[in-house]
């Protein structure tokens, strides 16, 4: 019997209620190709520089030549399922410290539009700009093979896997430019999802995932890292004064997607987990995940276990025996497939499930917890779940296995010692992740709340 078969008999899982298409030996994350995404990140390479301030109109060298190549991928795919994707170009004019002279920002963007709620989204992203040593050398040449050959070619096999399929939801598909010199490809899409009036469910940004060995000898390719903010960073005064009489500080629409992937990963492949890491990016550092946390938006980034930092944001050199480079022989493909199943196993579970509801949980001074929300576009019914405030994962089995009801009393249930959360079931069983029934733990933007 396979793993998504086995995985639906256990009721308290993600993958019990999971289409069986999203993970099992014949469904899409069996398509994944080491191959296909070893020559996306040959043709990466093969640009030179991808820095942002490089050539745009070059045919064959800069980062005008590779977005222009990505495109092309994005539309070859398209036309491979009948014209399911709908590749489109935003940019501005941006400048900034590390962009002295207004430059033309563009990213590069495929929408697969959802069947049954096609404004609901689920974007996976990657950035297609490269750097080395000098954050303002646009002329030396910059691989870019890990830092992100490695997840703009996560992103187009993403693409070429889900397109074969149909989801309630929207999969957007984006590569990025503009991260080296201070996220601005993230915001410009994030301001994109903004004015297209998407309602965002999930953003997967993934930066540097295809590699295994450390520059210290250490090696690691059972575990990629997931990054989660924890209080909201569009967290007003009142949501953090609410959060400190209610809780919360770990229950952010992202903790709670990153707790979702972790539990996904088990049922995807044997010998690949999550290491959940609860802090928005690494330390000190940034991805394009923050712009739309920073917009109220779910989003968490995939980075690999262990990185290699003589091979990333490198001049190309030898020094003392020692190799520099972002190359692309440094790269471990088996582990980047393992990195993508997981992301294309998300995005179909994520792009097929309703929103999340946002509860609320009445449980002062009584004996019960009422826990409350309002019905979701697409559920058909709700579970409810609980763990202790000090347990990072929630309950292995639901409180409230299943109600078409949008509340709960929990007789005997006393709140103080409790975090409480509802998720969404879709008519096919497709579950949502989690919310936490805490300030903030909707997943809609705090600025557009009443």
């Amino acid at each position: 019997m396979n793993k998504i078969l086995v995985a639906a008999a256990l009721s308290a899982t993600i993958l019990s209620s999971l289409p069986a298409s999203a993970s099992d030996e014949t469904g899409p994350t069996a398509s994944v190709s080491e191959a296909r995404m070893r020559t996306d990140v040959a043709k990466l390479v093969s640009f030179g520089t991808r820095h942002t301030l490089s050539s745009d109109t070059d045919p064959r060298r800069g980062i005008g030549a590779a977005r222009r190549w990505a495109a092309d991928e994005f539309r070859k795919t398209s036309k491979a399922c009948g014209g399911c994707l709908e590749v489109v170009m935003p940019e501005a004019m941006v400048s900034g410290t590390r962009i002295p002279a207004p430059v033309k920002m563009v990213d590069v963007v495929a929408i697969q539009r959802g069947t049954e709620r096609p404004n609901e989204v689920v974007i996976v992203e990657a950035h297609i700009d490269s750097r080395v040593t000098d954050v303002m050398d646009a002329k030396s040449d910059a691989p870019g093979a890990n830092d992100d050959g490695s997840g703009t070619a996560l992103v187009l096999e993403a693409a070429r896997v889900l397109s074969k399929r149909k989801f309630a939801g929207t999969i957007v598909y984006a590569a990025l430019s503009g991260e080296e010199q201070g996220l601005y490809g993230g915001k410009l899409l994030a301001d994109y999802a903004k004015k297209q009036g998407w309602t965002v469910k999930a953003v997967l940004n993934n930066d540097i995932v295809g590699g295994t060995h450390g520059s210290d000898g250490l090696v690691d390719d059972k575990n990629v890292r997931l990054f989660s903010e924890g209080p909201r960073a569009d967290a007003t005064d009142k949501t953090r004064a609410d959060a400190r009489r209610f809780g919360g500080e770990n229950d952010s629409p992202g903790r709670n997607i990153s707790r979702f992937i972790a539990e996904l990963a088990g049922h995807v492949q044997d010998d690949f987990a999550v290491r959940q890491v609860w802090r928005a990016d690494r330390l000190g550092r940034g991805g394009d995940q923050l712009p739309f946390l920073e917009q109220g938006n779910p989003a968490v980034r995939f980075s690999v276990a262990i990185e290699d930092y003589d091979h990333q944001h490198q001049d190309l050199r030898t020094e003392n025996g020692v190799t520099y480079g972002d190359t692309i022989d440094e790269m471990d493909f088996a582990y980047l497939a393992k990195v993508t199943r997981l992301n294309i196993a998300a995005l179909a579970a994520l792009a097929a499930a309703p929103m999340p509801p946002a509860p609320t949980a009445d449980a002062a001074v009584k004996t019960w917890t009422d826990v409350t929300w309002k019905p979701v576009a697409g559920a058909a019914a709700y579970s409810v779940w609980r763990r202790r405030t000090d347990a990072p994962s929630w309950e292995a089995q639901p409180l409230v296995a299943r109600t078409t009801e949008t509340s709960v009393k929990l007789d005997g249930l006393r709140g103080d010692d409790w975090i409480l959360g509802v998720r969404s079931i879709a008519a096919d069983g497709s579950v949502s992740p989690i919310a936490a029934a805490v300030p903030g733990g909707g997943f809609t933007p705090l600025a557009q709340l009443p």
